[in-house]
């Protein structure tokens, strides 16, 4: 009986609280979460209806109370389909209001989280960090926006006290006074640790190990070592007949590629088969002589290895292997029927020779 009576207290106390406010702002209120309730029953809302929605909401929105926008920011965070100007609007609010719809929100792409993380601040970025997912264009921006703000953070750190005249040091410090600036410089670096963890987690997520290559062209010790001693001797055809022979290709390809006298597809074939960096120094400096040539004192063979990334050698030299397969099979197919065609004609002139004699 008596959870019952607190229970119509409370509901009592909650209308009187709502009958307190204006009229106006309270018909507000009814009028902007009837507008999201209608439009979270759209399953499919066509062009006009979110055109529409978009011209209502900013003004219901701000003529409403901030418990009213919260609740309409809460459900709008679970719809599938809001209109991008709404979106942008809604994230750009303060963070009380906006934190839902950062986190959990799938109408935001990753311009406006950036536009956003980079505009409103660091509180508004941890909450996008929050995220179930982050592409690695959004993940950058964040790692750069909190390399950006490190300066600005340390600045009060590295204040030279020590060179302050003795006068003007007050003879003992209030407690109070320098305690809450502490508490919140430490706060507010474990939340930037904390930031700093878990962009690194969603970033060793979407990397791939460069040991990994399972299904890839993988150059073997032997064929290593092959190469490097062809290299070595500036034996030409023989490294083009061990390259091919790696790439399980036609020689035309390996001679194709050592022709490039720059020896950038040398070293993106050797990058793309995961040879060792000192080892494919070597052979590029071998079998290219300018390649030796050292700027600020490193090789112009570094330089061009280091400006070479995995991913993108290794779709080249496929596309390589798989121009270089479509054109020789379609030479040996050719061959083959000619040979077959040939022989089914000398086995009918034999035939024929046979059955004239009889």
């Amino acid at each position: 009986m008596s959870v019952v009576s607190h229970a119509s207290v409370d509901m009592s106390v909650d209308r009187y609280r709502e009958l307190e406010k204006p009229q106006a702002l309270r018909k507000k209120d009814v009028v902007l979460m009837a507008t999201v309730t209608s439009f979270e029953d759209l399953k499919h809302p066509t062009k006009s209806e979110l055109r529409q929605f978009a011209e209502l909401f900013s003004p219901l929105y701000t003529a409403s109370s901030e418990e009213a926008r919260r609740q309409a920011v809460s459900a709008l965070s679970q719809c599938e389909q809001v209109p991008s100007s709404v979106a942008f609007f809604i994230a750009s609010q303060p963070i009380a209001i906006a934190a839902p719809f950062l986190m959990a929100s799938p109408c935001l792409n990753d311009d406006q989280l950036i536009a956003i993380a980079r505009c409103q601040g660091a509180e508004h970025a941890r909450a996008i960090v929050r995220r179930p997912a982050l592409s690695p264009a959004v993940i950058d921006a964040l790692v750069s926006m909190r390399h950006a703000r490190l300066p600005t953070s340390a600045k009060p750190d590295k204040t030279p006290v020590d060179k302050a005249p003795i006068a003007e040091k007050p003879a003992t410090p209030a407690p109070s006074m320098q305690q809450p600036p502490s508490t919140e410089a430490a706060q507010a670096a474990q939340r930037d640790e904390a930031l700093r963890q878990k962009i690194k987690q969603l970033a060793a997520m979407q990397a791939r190990p460069t040991t990994d290559r399972l299904g890839l062209r993988t150059a073997t010790d032997v064929q290593e070592a092959l190469m490097v001693r062809f290299a070595r001797s500036r034996d030409a055809d023989a490294f083009a007949t061990c390259l091919a022979d790696t790439l399980s290709a036609s020689r035309w390809l390996a001679e194709r590629i050592m022709m490039d006298i720059s020896g950038l597809q040398l070293a993106t074939t050797l990058k793309a088969l995961g040879m060792d960096a000192q080892e494919a120094f070597f052979i590029l400096e071998r079998l290219y002589n300018h390649l030796k040539e050292a700027v600020g004192g490193v090789s112009r063979g570094e330089i061009l290895w280091d400006s070479l990334q995995d991913d993108e050698c290794i779709r080249r030299l496929e596309a390589w292997c798989r121009a270089d397969r479509y054109t020789y099979a379609d030479k040996d197919d050719m061959a083959e029927t000619e040979q077959t065609t040939a022989a089914a004609n000398d086995a009918g002139a034999q035939q024929v020779i046979k059955l004239k004699r009889a």
